[in-house]
């Protein structure tokens, strides 16, 4: 792979400017403080100020908008949901999972739709995604789950040709963009409508009524709290999810006769169905953007800048790459980088306002955000200005996950899912069968 730059791609292609925006200066009082100004902070203040443009809306950021995940992500804007529909049937009913899975795919539509309202060229393209088959224990799965469309071989490779391939399952919805564009695009609509967004400005804590930071506290009936991956460090908030960091890779803009042999002609995403996620979409721009989990969960949920870069992650990810298409081989590659998203016990992301206290939250992912956060954002507006409707009475509203183990179990726990997982796919690659190691791991991964 050589040496690629250590960075992210949507940072470095993003038009607008990252320099920060000015930091909290003294106490400040407003309607709604939101901490965190990614994709649910943003999209939050967004449908509050849209519905009610006299809020005196605050968003506070530790770093600029789109730091965290939000910019670092793989661009698939899904309606992947982290809790099965089985999941949320026997927590609810068959009807509110359906509901909330409805709920997903319309998100999907509903990002386009805001963003091109908005002026955000965010280089969307639906083209779906397609998930490989590529050894028998691989195909059973695909087959026993439930899809848009189960492709065979040769139908899966007039999207994607990958090696191995036995089938494939896809569905329609999901598009392929460039985050850094929309969350950046996001920040400045917000400000448009009268949004104040303060950066560098790190959230000490926070209780009822209030902010805490180093630069001064803001006070609002109703904080927001959409910090994702970074939630551990706010001391109320600890164990409530666990930062695991996902990496990605980028290559240069490949030319017309490569894609001719990769396929994903119409800008799918793609993954397969190992047990240990990857990801890839085709940029606008002909790039090749390939990303994957098993980086090590740090004790303590640390979350540090040198996380971001592992080299033994980004070097497996590149080998996956040429295994599945060898005509990447010689190919440069430009980016790579990675950070942490947040993943609750249960799995289950979940949104919700206590009302005696006018604390909110959004947040547990686990990399499904690009959309979720949409939702969120609308879920938040109703359930802050009083409204009852069909997005308040989705079975994740008011959910709670109940907290991590504390160290060392959780970190032994989760690195040793993480290492059965990547066993069991080599497992099953050499058997097909279905592995027993992952069988019995799944559930303390939320499978």
């Amino acid at each position: 792979m050589g040496s690629p730059l250590i960075g992210s791609l949507w940072h470095d292609t993003t038009p607008t400017d990252w320099t920060p925006r000015p930091a909290l200066d003294g106490d400040s009082e407003a309607d709604v403080a939101i901490v965190g100004a990614g994709l649910t902070g943003l999209w939050t203040a967004h449908y509050l100020a849209e519905a009610d443009p006299s809020l005196r809306i605050v968003v506070v950021e530790s770093e600029v908008a789109g730091f965290g995940a939000s910019g670092r992500n793989g661009g698939w804007c899904s309606a992947l949901f982290p809790a099965s529909k089985a999941a949320l049937a026997r927590v609810s009913s068959p009807e509110a999972a359906e509901a909330q899975y409805a709920a997903m795919r319309a998100s999907v539509d509903e990002v386009l739709r805001a963003a091109d309202a908005e002026g955000i060229d965010a280089q969307a393209a639906k083209g779906g995604t397609i998930v490989l088959a590529r050894n028998r224990a691989q195909w059973r799965r695909a087959q026993q789950e439930p899809a848009d469309q189960l492709l065979s071989a040769s139908e899966a490779a007039q999207r994607l040709r990958a090696t191995g391939t036995l089938g494939a399952t896809y569905t329609p919805h999901c598009a392929a963009l460039h985050p850094g564009r929309l969350v950046r695009g996001l920040a400045d609509a917000v400000e448009r409508r009268g949004v104040r967004i303060v950066e560098r400005t790190a959230a000490i804590d926070i209780s009822p009524g209030e902010v805490r930071t180093a630069r001064g506290v803001v006070r609002a009936p109703y904080v927001v709290r959409a910090t994702e991956g970074f939630t551990p460090r706010l001391p109320s908030s600890r164990r409530d999810v666990v930062p695991v960091y996902s990496l990605v890779i980028a290559s240069e803009p490949l030319p017309a006769s490569t894609w001719d042999e990769i396929g994903l002609a119409q800008r799918e995403t793609f993954s397969d169905h190992r047990h240990l996620i990857i990801y890839g979409q085709r940029t606008a721009d002909d790039r090749l953007v390939f990303g994957g989990r098993g980086a090590p969960y740090h004790f303590g949920s640390r979350i540090r800048p040198s996380f971001d870069s592992d080299h033994r992650v980004f070097a497996r990810l590149h080998a996956t790459l040429l295994d599945l298409f060898p005509v990447l081989r010689g190919a440069r590659f430009t980016h790579a980088w990675g950070g942490p998203l947040g993943i609750p016990r249960d799995w289950c992301a979940s949104v919700g306002l206590d009302r005696a206290t006018g604390l909110a939250w959004a947040g547990g992912y686990v990399g499904d955000g690009v959309s979720t956060t949409n939702l969120a954002g609308r879920t938040l507006r109703d359930l802050i200005l009083g409204r009852s409707t069909d997005l308040t009475s989705l079975p994740w509203v008011d959910h709670r996950s109940r907290p991590w183990e504390p160290e060392p179990l959780r970190w032994l726990g989760i690195n040793a899912g993480l290492r059965a997982m990547t066993l069991a796919d080599v497992e099953e690659s050499l058997t097909g069968r279905p592995s027993l190691v992952a069988r019995a791991v799944s559930p303390l991964l939320g499978g």
